[in-house]
């Protein structure tokens, strides 16, 4: 399978006036194409920053990122939806394609295709403020979608929802995602959502960053997020990563972060 992206050895510092702050040291990490690619680590673990470099916005103190994507070519998707009040859902989905001065006629039609087939077409002319939080989602998703991206990041996009919404629309971002053949990461501090949602999970330590270690998911990807949640190798997957995780958290309490 071809790969998306490679990180080989970066590290990255930030200098501020109280010194040096070492955010990710000497991590090493693949993705490949096609896959729904999931990151988890504690609070301040520089999950954040490895996006930022993952997505072009920074680049590495030292190592290098080799990638089959370009910039132009990754979309990133946030915890807040980030809809204009003030425009309509038409006009918000467009809103990306006029910023890049790339909107034409077949891109705006084919990002209004986009929301007539996932069921938000009654809707084009609607403010945020009339749709639910799931809804206002699924158009964020496909604002970016509309830019035909290769390779989309997930900053904790479900965060902000309550959990049985959170749950419905997981499912809907990775239909999508699959449908449209899009590489996708994500970045989340639950443990249960990037094995329903993620093809392989990364364990990031404290900071300095590194990777711990990364797990097949060996649930098929057939199944649903929420019949994943089901599955008997769901509650042992969840084990193995949160003993990572926890001993990962035991470390940054004892060197007081």
């Amino acid at each position: 399978m071809k790969e998306v992206l490679r990180l080989k050895n970066i590290s990255h510092r930030y200098h501020g006036k109280s010194g040096e702050t070492e955010a990710i040291r000497s991590m090493d990490l693949t993705v490949k194409e096609g896959e729904f690619f999931g990151i988890v680590g504690p609070s301040g673990s520089g999950k954040t920053t490895l996006l930022s470099i993952l997505a072009g916005i920074l680049t590495p103190s030292s190592g290098t990122v080799e990638r089959s994507v370009s910039a132009e070519e990754t979309g990133y998707m946030l915890q807040r939806d980030h809809l204009f009040e003030w425009r309509t859902i038409e006009d918000n989905v467009l809103l990306g394609l006029e910023i890049r001065k790339i909107k034409t006629a077949e891109r705006a039609e084919y990002a209004l295709s986009l929301l007539k087939k996932y069921s938000l077409g009654e809707f084009l002319k609607k403010k945020p403020s009339e749709l639910s939080g799931g809804m206002r989602q699924r158009v964020a998703l496909i604002r970016t979608l509309a830019l035909r991206p290769k390779l989309i990041l997930l900053d904790e996009p479900f965060s902000a929802l309550d959990f049985q919404t959170r749950l419905t629309v997981a499912e809907d971002v990775r239909n999508i995602i699959r449908e449209e053949k899009v590489t996708a990461i994500l970045v989340t501090h639950d443990i249960s959502e990037a094995i329903a949602l993620c093809d392989r999970v990364a364990v990031l330590s404290a900071r300095p960053a590194t990777v711990k270690k990364i797990f097949d998911n060996p649930i098929e990807k057939s199944l649903s997020s929420i019949e994943r949640r089901e599955h008997p190798l769901f509650a042992s997957l969840f084990k193995e990563v949160w003993k990572e995780l926890e001993f990962t958290d035991e470390k940054s309490r004892e060197k007081g972060e």
